[in-house]
């Protein structure tokens, strides 16, 4: 009787609770080697279901797919109606003595065009390895031994972000079936039109307030840095996007009846083009650059970062960079002027010997805090203004295309928000102590990303710092065909996930 008492007693001190008992940081990896190949089984599972944002069927079934799992771990879920898209809210209460933390998921991917990719359907993922040739071949994983970190999955939001949000909900899966306590609380909120700006995101904030109030936002989205090295961002740009429109003609006319006689729109649009930027890529429009600066400590922690410029023209192509900023960390520091596309007339095969109409120009701006959509759209339109454009908010009238050399319009949509957490803060401290248990000094602090993130809007309703957490490969496709998920990362994301479960949130 004696012994079963005793062999009780060890069971109850050996065994992990939901008392506190912590991992261990060699346990961690472990940990995460363990839950690594049924994670994966279920990310590809996760994978197979379409996820477009403007499709309510793609919405509805990664929707009920999240409730279920979440679920399934003890949470409790609501779903938030919106005007446009559900949002989907979970929540697991640990201690009221404790702290929250709310992680905030992307569920939804961009459209694809499966022609485009190297596999039937990229909804249907497929593990590949490079082999000696550079080509990417099929592998048949038995789906319980531990695949090689080399090998990639790929498939539309593989990283983008369904393997980010994977990884987190295979760690916390870990945690509650082998009874380890997280040290804080865990709120989580899924998003399923991230890729269409969140439209209703904000609203959404200010109308739950208390339900979204936490310690600090933690972000499962976006690319880790050049190095590939577990990745701590602190910030990121927000976007405008515009679409400039130059008149020419009613209509398109017969370049050899009115060449030399009629302008042609395409020329105008080029001047108001190049009077935008300088040979060296710097923005011209007069105050784009107000109100930013950089301390001689933050270009000291941007330079620090484990980049080479030079490996990073040749992988891109190019032979030298835009002069704005000193190296590539502090060019994200900046706002950004970008021709995302130019339309006008026809080419290749539907060629045709016209002068065109008209001139499409769309534009993306990359904002960072100092510097808000509302003003550079401003800056924007007083640009054209003194370039000598009178701009119309609809088609050019007769009696305005007699009196007005240069016509165009000007439409313009704000997106996301930026946003900045100072690295030196408290949540910063915390992650860094977390990563750095696992990682030791291979974690990289990126003071900003330049895409962009909807979170904004827990920054400034609800005060919270943020931080996003990156696990991707950098060379990922991201947005393109072939997008992929290389498997080292994904590991190294539970380990991330665990480590930050494990640390003590004060």
């Amino acid at each position: 009787m004696k012994h079963i008492v005793y062999l009780l007693l060890y069971c109850l001190l050996a065994a992990p609770t939901l008392t506190g008992q912590k991992l261990s940081e060699r346990r961690i990896k472990s940990a995460a080697t363990e839950a690594y190949p049924a994670g994966l089984r279920e990310l590809m599972t996760f994978l197979k279901i379409p996820n477009i944002g403007s499709d309510p069927e793609h919405v509805a079934r990664n929707l009920d797919w999240c409730k279920e799992t979440f679920s399934s771990m003890g949470f409790r879920t609501r779903v938030i109606e919106t005007a446009t898209a559900p949002l989907l809210f979970a929540e697991k209460l640990v201690s009221p003595k404790k702290k929250t933390v709310m992680f905030y998921l992307q569920i939804d991917g961009q459209p694809v065009d499966a022609s485009e990719w190297e596999q039937d359907d990229p909804f249907i993922p497929v593990i590949k390895e490079k082999g000696g040739d550079g080509m990417w071949n099929t592998v048949d994983w038995d789906g319980r031994s531990i695949p090689h970190p080399e090998w990639r999955l790929f498939g539309r939001s593989a990283s983008d972000s369904k393997g980010p949000a994977m990884a987190f909900i295979t760690a916390v899966q870990y945690f509650f079936e082998h009874r380890y306590q997280p040290e804080f609380n865990i709120k989580v909120v899924m998003d399923f039109q991230e890729e269409l700006g969140s439209p209703s995101l904000p609203q959404a904030v200010i109308e739950n307030r208390n339900l979204f109030d936490a310690d600090m936002v933690l972000i499962m989205d976006g690319t880790r840095h050049i190095s590939n090295w577990p990745t701590l961002c602190f910030g990121a740009r927000g976007i405008a996007t515009a679409r400039i429109r130059i008149f020419g003609p009613y209509a398109p006319l017969h370049s050899g009846q009115y060449g030399n006689y009629a302008p042609n729109p395409v020329f105008e649009a080029a001047r108001l083009i190049s009077s935008m930027k300088d040979e060296r890529g710097k923005v011209l429009i007069q105050g784009f650059y107000d109100g930013i600066s950089l301390t001689e400590e933050d270009k000291k922690a941007l330079g620090s970062l484990p980049e080479n410029e030079d490996s990073l023209r040749l992988r891109l192509g190019i032979h030298s960079r835009d002069a704005v900023g000193e190296n590539y960390q502090e060019s994200l520091q900046y706002p950004s002027l970008n021709i995302r596309g130019l339309q006008s007339g026809w080419v290749g095969k539907e060629v045709r010997t016209i002068i065109p109409d008209v001139v499409d120009i769309e534009i993306d701006m990359r904002l960072v805090p100092e510097t808000p959509g509302e003003r550079m759209m401003q800056l924007l339109r007083d640009h054209m203004e003194r370039e000598g454009f009178y701009l119309v908010d609809d088609l050019p009238t007769p009696e305005e295309r007699a009196e007005y050399p240069k016509l165009a319009s000007l439409e313009y949509r704000l997106g996301s928000l930026p946003f900045r957490t100072a690295m030196d803060s408290e949540t910063g401290r915390y992650l860094n102590k977390a990563l750095s248990r696992v990682f030791g000094e291979k974690v990289v602090h990126m003071r900003t990303t330049g895409g962009s993130q909807p979170i904004a809007p827990f920054i400034k309703t609800l005060d919270l710092p943020a931080v996003s957490i990156r696990i991707p490969n950098p060379d990922n496709n991201i947005h393109a065909p072939n997008e992929n998920l290389r498997l080292g990362n994904f590991l190294e994301g539970i380990m991330t996930c665990l480590a930050i479960l494990n640390e003590p949130l004060k």
